[in-house]
């Protein structure tokens, strides 16, 4: 039950993770566009945001493996 326990709270975690990066990019994109910066500053806020996308597919693919493993 602890095992199952810890599974869910990372996947809260990861939900969180993910909602708070779709975020962070919306609120730079609008930012950006409102404030005028350039297309290559809004390129590294992009490329932060897809990082933080990467980490959470990482995330999500490694809570996979650990419910995988516990079914097995």
């Amino acid at each position: 039950m602890q095992g199952q326990d810890k599974e869910n709270r990372a996947g809260q975690r990861l939900a969180v993770w993910i909602v708070a990066v779709a975020l962070f990019w919306l609120g730079v994109t609008i930012a950006g566009g409102y404030l005028g910066w350039t297309s290559r500053t809004l390129a590294l806020f992009d490329l932060a945001a897809l990082a933080g996308f990467g980490w959470a597919l990482w995330m999500g693919f490694n809570i996979w493996r650990a419910r995988q493993k516990d079914k097995g």
